[in-house]
């Protein structure tokens, strides 16, 4: 689903076109989306969407504003103040108003940030539409379970690409183990597998511990370990994208 370039575009070309030479015509071709709400609150949200089909010149702008409303289950809600909306509301209308005019291109910035979790779902589900319909649909985000959405991630850090890939790529390309430490005395477990040998990362949840290093016999060695003390049990995990994240990261300020 994430994509800006295609690999026999190089540098200064998006969408097959010169940014320095066709700028107008690449921006009638994206649609953006910004992390803030940014369409005006004292307006409806059938006059907002007006508004846009106007600056875009879309041919037929009231159908193409009713389609927009249809799309992301808006008609009821065509006279409400855009200022009144929900956060996932809002976030539906600034997603119509990015799409009516059927853009090749999609960037979304952070688009579910304080978005309850079931408006994140649809809005997920309406990408996912519109990348299935042939959209290429560039998203940034800090939800590692919304990147594994994606068909391909991209870590950034300090404005340099730290690892891009599949969901699987990464992951191979962390090279990490993963032990989960349940019972006994977990808190104890949790302070004397902290920095322990081939312990990279120790992470709670709940009454679980999420135990992460690289080297796959000296973190079991020490896992085992400090879990028969502790009176813990441990066993192989599934590695995260969250995990790969922080290992990336961390070793990137490194």
């Amino acid at each position: 689903m994430c994509g800006l370039l295609t690999p026999d575009e190089g540098q200064g070309r998006v969408l097959g076109m010169d940014i320095r030479r066709d700028g107008r015509r690449i921006r009638r071709r994206i649609g953006y989306m910004t992390q803030a709400f940014s369409l005006y609150r004292d307006l409806t949200i059938a006059e907002n969407l007006r508004f846009v089909a106007g600056v875009y010149g879309l041919d037929r702008p009231g159908a193409a504003v009713n389609r927009a409303l249809s799309d992301l289950g808006l008609t009821a809600r065509r006279h409400q103040l855009a200022g009144n909306l929900s956060g996932g509301w809002k976030q539906r209308l600034a997603l119509a108003a990015c799409v009516m005019h059927r853009p090749a291109l999609l960037l979304l910035d952070e688009p579910t940030a304080g978005v309850d979790p079931q408006a994140r779902r649809e809005f997920w589900e309406e990408i996912h539409s519109y990348a299935m319909g042939g959209m290429t649909v560039l998203v940034s985000t800090h939800y590692m379970d919304e990147a594994e959405r994606c068909h391909r991630i991209t870590y950034v850090s300090a404005g340099k690409v730290v690892v891009s890939g599949s969901v699987d790529q990464v992951l191979k390309s962390a090279g990490l183990t993963t032990f989960t430490v349940t019972g006994g005395d977990i808190a104890l477990a949790e302070r004397r597998l902290t920095g322990a040998a081939g312990v990279e990362q120790v992470a709670p949840f709940g009454a679980t511990l999420h135990v992460v290093g690289r080297d796959p016999a000296v973190l079991r060695a020490t896992v085992e370990r400090i879990a028969g003390e502790t009176g813990s049990r441990a066993q192989p995990s599934e590695t995260r994208l969250e995990d790969a994240f922080i290992h990336f990261m961390g070793r990137g300020r490194g």
